[in-house]
C-alpha cells in the first residue's frame, strides 16, 4: 500500500488532538477545539480545488471515509465532480420518494376549488382510491410506466369500462400534477397503456327508462306519500333526483312559478354555471302544495327529517317490478319533445344541457325560461291525460 495513504489508525483517531489530520489521498480528519469531529474529501476537478464533508466521526468509521474517498478519487479522475454527482443523486432520490398516493393527494387538494362542494363528497379522488392505489399507491411516481398502469387497470377494463376510463383518466391528472411539482414522469404512462390494453369491448348501457306514452299511466298510480310526490316532480319538471331530494321549500316561488335550483346542485364543474331556473306547471305547483303539508327543512324529508336517500325512489320502482330508473324519466321527456316536434334548443335546455359552442353561448344569455314554461305544460298535459290528449308542437312559439 502507497505510504502517501492509509496514515491514520482507528485506535488513534480518539485521542487525536484538535486540529487537521492527513489521512492520505485527500482525506483528512478533523477535530475541533469543541470536540466535533468531521471527514473531509479534499480533490481538484477541472483545476479548481473543492473541498467535500463525509460525515461526522464515529457515526463514518475510518473505513467507511477511506471507501468513499477512493470512489470519489476515481470519479474526479474521470472529469466527473464528485460533489456534483451527490448533488444529482439527492435531487433524484428525492424526486423517487414522492409517492403515487402523495402525489394523487396533493393533487386532489390542488383541484378541490373547483370541484362541487369543494370535493367532500370525494368522488372525484374515489376511482383513484378504489382502483389504482391499492396498487400503484406506495410506487414512487418516477417509476410509474405503462406497464404498471396496464396491470392495474386490466382486471376492470372491459369489464368495468366507465370505471376504468375514469381511474384512467385521474392517473393522468396527477401525473401531470407530479410534473408540475418537477417530478420526472412518464406522462405518456398511461396513453401507452390504453394502447396496450386495447379498445374496449365493453359497451355503455343507458339507464332504463319508461316509453313516454306509458309515463300517464304510472303517473297516475302514484299516490300521495313522501317518495311519491317527490318522483311525480322528478316526472314533472325532468330535473335530476338530487335537486328533487335536495328541494327546499325556500328555493320555491310559488307566486312566481319558478323553482331556482342553487348552482351546488347543478350537474357542472363547480364555477361553469350558476343557479338553474325550473318553471313550475299547475300540476307542478299541486304537487309542491302537497309536499309543503310534510316539509320540513327540506321538501321531502325522510327519517329524521334529512333528505329522502337516492336509492328511495328507484326502490319504490323496483319494487314494483320495473326495469325503469326515475333518471330514466329525463329521457322519457326528451324522447316526447323529439317526437313531438319540441324545439331542439329549448327541450335541451330544459335538461340542463348546454347548447351551441362557445361563441354561441356567449351570445344567447337567455335560459329561455318562458318557452320552457311553454313546453313543460304540454308536457305536464301529457303527463296527466293518460296519454288521450293530443299534444300541439309549440315551434312556433315566440320567446
Amino acid at each position: 500500500m502507497p505510504s502517501s495513504l492509509h496514515k491514520l489508525s482507528a485506535v488513534g483517531l480518539k485521542s487525536l488532538p484538535p486540529g487537521k489530520h492527513e489521512d492520505g489521498g485527500g482525506l483528512r480528519f478533523v477535530r475541533r477545539k469543541d470536540g466535533t469531529t468531521a471527514w473531509v474529501f479534499r480533490f481538484t476537478i477541472h483545476g479548481r480545488r473543492r473541498e467535500m464533508g463525509l460525515g461526522p466521526y464515529p457515526d463514518v468509521s475510518l473505513k467507511a471515509a477511506r471507501e468513499m474517498a477512493t470512489e470519489y478519487r476515481q470519479q474526479a479522475k474521470r472529469g466527473i465532480d464528485p460533489i456534483a454527482k451527490r448533488e444529482a443523486e439527492k435531487r433524484e432520490a428525492i424526486r423517487n420518494l414522492h409517492v403515487v398516493r402523495d402525489v394523487a393527494q396533493d393533487c386532489f387538494e390542488a383541484r378541490k376549488a373547483e370541484l362541487k362542494g369543494d370535493g367532500t363528497a370525494r368522488r372525484w379522488f374515489s376511482p383513484l382510491e378504489i382502483h389504482i392505489l391499492p396498487k400503484l399507491g406506495k410506487m414512487p411516481i418516477a417509476e410509474v410506466d405503462q406497464i404498471s398502469v396496464r396491470d392495474t387497470l386490466a382486471p376492470i377494463w372491459h369489464e368495468k369500462a366507465e370505471t376504468a376510463r375514469k381511474a384512467a383518466n385521474r392517473l393522468n391528472l396527477v401525473l401531470k400534477h407530479a410534473a408540475a411539482l418537477g417530478l420526472n414522469v412518464d406522462l405518456q404512462a398511461v396513453d401507452k397503456a390504453r394502447a396496450l390494453l386495447g379498445k374496449q369491448r365493453h359497451e355503455a348501457t343507458s339507464i332504463p327508462a319508461l316509453p313516454w306514452q306509458e309515463v300517464p299511466g304510472f303517473y297516475a298510480s302514484l299516490g300521495q306519500g313522501i317518495t311519491e310526490l317527490a318522483l311525480r316532480l322528478l316526472i314533472l319538471t325532468g330535473v335530476r333526483s338530487a335537486p328533487i331530494r335536495h328541494a327546499r321549500p325556500d328555493q320555491i316561488n310559488l307566486g312566481a312559478r319558478i323553482w331556482t335550483i342553487p348552482a351546488e346542485l347543478v350537474k357542472s364543474r363547480k364555477g361553469a354555471t350558476g343557479d338553474f331556473r325550473v318553471p313550475l306547471t299547475n300540476e307542478a305547483i299541486k304537487v309542491v302544495e302537497d309536499a309543503l303539508r310534510h316539509a320540513g327543512e327540506v321538501l321531502f324529508p325522510g327519517q329524521r327529517g334529512k333528505p329522502i336517500s337516492d336509492m328511495t325512489m328507484s326502490k319504490l320502482m323496483r319494487d314494483r317490478g320495473m326495469e325503469a330508473r326515475p333518471h330514466g324519466f329525463r329521457s322519457s321527456l326528451r324522447t316526447w319533445a323529439e317526437e313531438t316536434g319540441q324545439p331542439y334548443e329549448v327541450a335541451e335546455t330544459v335538461l340542463g344541457h348546454v347548447v351551441g359552442n362557445s361563441v354561441e353561448r356567449a351570445y344567447q344569455r337567455s335560459d329561455l325560461i318562458e318557452k320552457r314554461r311553454v313546453l313543460m305544460a304540454a308536457w305536464a298535459d301529457h303527463v296527466t291525460s293518460k296519454g288521450q290528449a293530443e299534444v300541439v308542437p309549440i315551434s312556433g312559439v315566440q320567446g
